[in-house]
């Protein structure tokens, strides 16, 4: 089975009311982690690279690890492009063999957004790939994406109309009140999703595939796990699972897992090394924070985004 878009796989989403993970890769135990779990469980797949994993990992390496994840696990994967900033890099990953690019203008003024961000659709429909776009700013940082605190902005719902029907994406992030990082919303406060955002802008856009950027809920066992064994991270509190499955049933067709997935993997890696200080071995570290990954992403997939069997 060759790579696939996002297309059916969020028509069959919204109509199904469940949602499709879109995961973060970086390295091969990540892609395994999440593509084994997706493949236990039947499960369409999302596999997203950021401008800072592509660089780290080399793209041409990254596309020959989702095609062995293909051929091992015979499931359909789409290949996104995540938070692409410029035309150039969305060009670059379509002509590179992926089947979904985000380009992210939300940082730009409204009409220059708008232009971008249909620049992108023109060429990107022209070689059959898809494309999501973004409107309102989330707080938070996660690789080149820095947004600092109060410098985000909700997405105000009588714009989308105009922003789908003038660029021609095929999906939209939202900002409703999720961010990127770990530290969502201060210890003591109420974590709260804007859903009356979301409710209008299903509305306004029916039918229409939503996506939720910064979903990660900060599973606690993984801070605290870092936390015992040498970290310092502080309290820190993420999106309640029960937000995002509400979301689901709603019009968001896909949910984004970063944070998550690094938190799995750096605190099931401390504890190792603590309990076996005179190990060196990758192999022997990197297999236990794979199947970390693999059990994480097996709860989002069946208990949170309800797609297990829907591929």
């Amino acid at each position: 089975m060759p790579l696939v878009t996002s297309k059916e796989m969020f028509k069959k989403a919204y109509e199904g009311g469940y949602a499709i993970g879109a995961f973060n890769v970086n390295n091969m135990e990540i892609i395994q982690g999440i593509t084994e779990a997706a493949k236990e469980q039947q499960a369409p797949l999302i596999l997203q690279v950021s401008s800072g994993a592509r660089k780290y990992a080399n793209h041409t390496y990254l596309i020959k690890l989702v095609e062995a994840a293909i051929i091992e696990t015979d499931l359909p994967i789409c290949l996104h492009l995540d938070h692409g900033d410029t035309f150039e890099l969305c060009k670059s990953c379509i002509d590179g063999g992926f089947t979904s690019v985000m380009i992210d203008g939300s940082h730009h003024p409204y009409e220059e957004n708008v232009a971008l961000t249909k620049k992108v659709v023109e060429y990107a429909h022209d070689h059959g790939v898809v494309v999501e776009g973004e409107l309102g700013r989330l707080e938070g940082v996660e690789d080149d994406v820095k947004v600092a605190a109060g410098e985000g902005s909700y997405t105000d719902p009588e714009q989308v109309q105009d922003f789908v029907s003038r660029t021609g994406v095929d999906s939209l992030a939202i900002a409703i009140g999720t961010s990127h990082g770990a530290y969502k919303f201060k210890p003591g406060t109420k974590p709260q999703l804007r859903f009356d955002i979301l409710e209008e802008v299903e509305k306004r856009l029916p039918g229409f595939p939503i996506v939720l950027h910064g979903a990660s809920s900060v599973i606690p066992e993984f801070v605290e796990m870092i936390n015992t064994y040498g970290g310092k991270m502080p309290d820190a509190i993420g999106v309640p699972e029960d937000m995002l499955r509400k979301a689901a049933s709603m019009a968001v067709c896909k949910i984004n897992i970063d944070s998550d997935l690094r938190l799995a993997m750096t605190g099931t890696i401390r504890k190792y090394f603590a309990e076996h200080p005179d190990h060196f071995d990758p192999r022997q570290y990197l297999k236990p924070a794979r199947q970390a990954i693999k059990d994480m992403v097996a709860h989002k997939i069946v208990d949170v985004l309800g797609c297990n069997g829907k591929a």
